[in-house]
């Protein structure tokens, strides 16, 4: 991989992680155009989409640290000084309850599946095209039939649940760790801008340990190039990443998310397209 490579990856990262359209479809058709994915050995690219998302779990962490010192503060203080009943307790600190409780089925399922994850079949073009065209036909109907009255303060324990549950299905290629989590917010009748929120801030936890893990694990793969072209594509993933949300958020006040509809419909038969005509290998 070149530096230039590198910086083309992180932009692709920041850009799509946040909106609903997969960043892991994104990379990976971008890795098969740049012949950067080897099916000898899968878990290197794995390992190289789990690492560059530090970026842009860099981009959540300042976008949103305000919002995370508060809910961290009330946190501690109402669970460990204080010793509130979770019903006495305020948003924040519920709000904490509820990512560490969104991220529970992700854990579980991410480290049953693992190697499944990252085998080949998870790097599969037909699989990704299949997954941008089904998403966006589930998150069309949630913007259908959702009321979008829900907001922050109107979070419970099984809306996180249902939410956590969603972000497992992120682990397809081509879904989207945001797709599914907006998507399911928005059937559960929550305003975008809430869904987007709360997708952005549960992320956090999940991302941050897999991709420490598979750091760790990739070490016996990564050399001083490797390295470099790791760290540039990270920097350039946080800043490429925290435009995303800043651009999302404002998007999703006034408008709906028909347009990433339509954008994954036709990214899905476009990658079909190039498949049947060789240009890529699925």
């Amino acid at each position: 991989m070149t530096v230039l490579e590198a910086v083309f990856l992180g932009i692709i990262q920041g850009l799509t992680e946040f909106l609903p359209i997969s960043s892991t479809g994104h990379l990976t058709v971008a890795g098969k155009f740049l012949n950067l994915i080897t099916n000898d050995l899968p878990e290197q690219w794995t390992a190289f989409i789990a690492i560059i998302q530090l970026g842009t779990l860099i981009a959540v962490l300042i976008y949103f640290r305000i919002e995370l010192y508060h809910i961290a503060k009330d946190f501690f203080i109402e669970n460990i000084i204080s010793r509130k009943k979770f019903s006495d307790q305020k948003l924040n600190a519920k709000m904490g309850w509820y990512l560490i409780l969104a991220t529970i089925p992700v854990v579980i399922i991410g480290l049953w599946f693992k190697d499944f994850i990252e085998s080949v079949f998870t790097k599969n073009l037909y699989v990704i095209a299949t997954s941008l065209i089904a998403l966006a036909v589930i998150l069309s109907i949630a913007e259908k039939f959702s009321n979008f009255q829900r907001k922050p303060e109107n979070i419970k324990w099984f809306d996180a649940l249902v939410i956590g549950l969603a972000q497992s299905l992120a682990l397809i290629p081509g879904s989207s760790r945001s797709g599914t989590t907006i998507t399911a917010a928005l059937f559960l009748g929550f305003n975008r801008e809430t869904a987007a929120r709360f997708s952005f801030l549960m992320s956090i936890p999940a991302v941050l340990a897999s991709g420490l893990l598979q750091f760790y694990q990739s070490l016996e793969y990564i050399d001083s190039a490797s390295l470099l072209n790791l760290i540039i594509a990270i920097i350039v993933s946080a800043i490429s990443g925290y435009l995303s949300i800043e651009y999302l958020l404002r998007y999703l006040r006034k408008n709906s998310t028909m347009i990433f509809v339509y954008y994954r419909i036709a990214a899905g038969i476009i990658i079909f397209i190039l498949i049947s005509i060789g240009v890529i290998q699925f």
